[in-house]
């Protein structure tokens, strides 16, 4: 069934590849869907603000039931290597339904996330839950809030549908927004399973969408690998400033794009240790916090192998010319790091010695259990409440030091304000807003997300926000929602 409204008309750029990289299919339609959520102020930087006033036409189209003008929907194709493992994956829930212009004449998809099986489901139902899909509507949206390149979220529909995973739980499907979905995992796949020639035309494709700057560069792939290793670095330095751990850094879920996406297993850092992993699937920290950056690195070395071939005929010289790129990762990471760092701490004219403040710091921090974001908050305000850490000899002689250094004013306190959020969705909170929305009170839920739209604002007060269960941790564990 397809919609007489013409407002709404989607593109397909990805059905110009050899069909080798989509399966084209429809979502699964569902009985008695329900509008859950719909994001007005992303509809109307993607001009679909007209579909603010039809809740119905809304409801069918992000349900699946009702395809958009010129939608040509396809489950995309893609491998990755999951926990150092290839495996052959592809969109098993997942359907694009194509793409849309922003108000800036960008591109973006519009994928509906549990919209039913495709060729790539294996064993599967291809569907959702509707927790796991408003855990990442509240996420994406927070991360977004907290300005972090990321994935977005239009709708949450209540498909009205039992899921049936350890237990049963109601269904849902999720509409995400990105510039595009192409992944590491993408490239892994093009080089496996298809032709050199197709291959090709794939990551022309790829430069055209996201890099056009390269596409007349004496080495456009090389240029490309260098290009999707700074997005990668700056995505990964933007996760530690605030304390985020993404949980499944498989190379399925790393974009060319540089956006977060997938949040599945992840999760936020309370207390400050950098070995903290929450996933119950991750048994030996691969992904713990402290590794982030070192996995990327893994996932980009995979991504070179995969695009040698372009890179020089002669493939001795086209892995050192890759090694070459990849070898600027530790210099530019740790750069980028101390700048975010000294940001943080308000130091806008940074010297060699200032590099001690910050570790002697993070000692502190991890050897007190002092709360992450709490730590660098309070650090903004220069108001120190009476825990562990702030009331000791050793923080007492850093702050000292740290002030002298700062000359603390009102240009330290604008640098710490916009790189310290004093508010994160803390775990706790987001599984308790869970929980009671899927019970039927909305009300939890609503409140953080709304509080997650002012994580910069200091002149908001919840200190509900900021306070942690004693112990919490300790048995915290997050779940790939699959």
């Amino acid at each position: 069934m397809r919609s007489n409204i013409k407002k709404l008309n989607l593109q397909n750029s990805y059905l110009q590849l050899p069909n080798c990289f989509y399966e084209k299919i429809n979502p699964s339609s569902v009985e008695n869907p329900k509008l859950v959520y719909f994001n007005k102020k992303l509809a109307k930087h993607l001009n679909l603000d007209f579909l603010n006033d039809s809740k119905s036409l809304v409801t069918n189209y992000f349900s699946g039931n009702i395809l958009p003008n010129n939608s040509q929907p396809i489950a995309q194709a893609y491998a990755g290597h999951q926990f150092g493992h290839f495996t052959m994956l592809g969109d098993g829930r997942a359907i694009l339904l194509g793409e849309n212009q922003d108000s800036c004449n960008k591109l973006y998809d519009i994928q509906l996330k549990g919209a039913g099986k495709t060729s790539f489901s294996r064993a599967g139902d291809g569907r959702a839950t509707l927790s796991s899909m408003l855990r990442e509507y509240l996420i994406s949206e927070s991360m977004y809030n907290l300005k972090i390149s990321t994935t977005r979220s239009l709708a949450v529909i209540d498909s009205g549908e039992k899921v049936y995973r350890e237990t049963i739980n109601n269904g849902g499907i999720l509409t995400r927004i990105a510039s595009s979905h192409i992944r590491v995992g993408t490239f892994e796949y093009a080089k496996h399973f298809c032709s050199k020639d197709d291959f090709k035309k794939f990551t022309n494709y790829v430069i055209k969408r996201h890099y056009p700057i390269i596409a007349n560069h004496e080495s456009p792939y090389l240029e490309l690998l260098r290009l999707v290793m700074i997005k990668q670095i700056n995505l990964v330095i933007d996760w530690i400033r605030v304390g985020f751990i993404h949980g499944v850094m498989n190379t399925d879920n790393m974009t060319i794009s540089g956006e977060t996406i997938d949040y599945g297993p992840c999760a936020f850092l309370n207390t400050y240790d950098p070995k903290t992993v929450y996933s119950s699937i991750d048994h030996h920290g691969r992904y713990a916090f402290e590794n982030q950056h070192k996995i990327a690195y893994w996932n980009l070395s995979v991504f070179a192998g995969t695009i040698l071939q372009f890179i020089d005929r002669d493939e001795n010289k086209a892995i050192d010319f890759a090694q070459n790129i990849l070898d600027q990762f530790p210099v530019i990471y740790t750069k980028k790091w101390y700048e975010m760092m000294f940001k943080k701490l308000g130091i806008s004219n940074p010297i060699e010695k200032d590099k001690v403040l910050i570790s002697d710091l993070l000692e502190m921090m991890e050897l007190k259990k002092a709360d992450y974001t709490n730590t660098f908050a309070a650090i903004t305000m220069n108001i120190y409440p009476k825990n562990s850490l702030f009331k000791s000899h050793e923080f007492e002689s850093w702050k000292n030091k740290w002030k002298e250094r700062v000359k603390y004013n009102e240009n330290s306190y604008s640098i710490m304000k916009e790189s310290n959020p004093i508010y994160i969705p803390r775990n706790h909170l987001v599984e308790s807003a869970l929980e009671s929305f899927i019970n039927g009170d909305k009300e939890e839920f609503n409140k953080l997300l709304e509080a997650m739209s002012n994580t910069y604002n200091y002149d908001v007060k919840h200190d509900n926000l900021q306070s942690v269960p004693k112990d919490f941790d300790k048995s915290y564990k997050t779940y790939c929602g699959t």
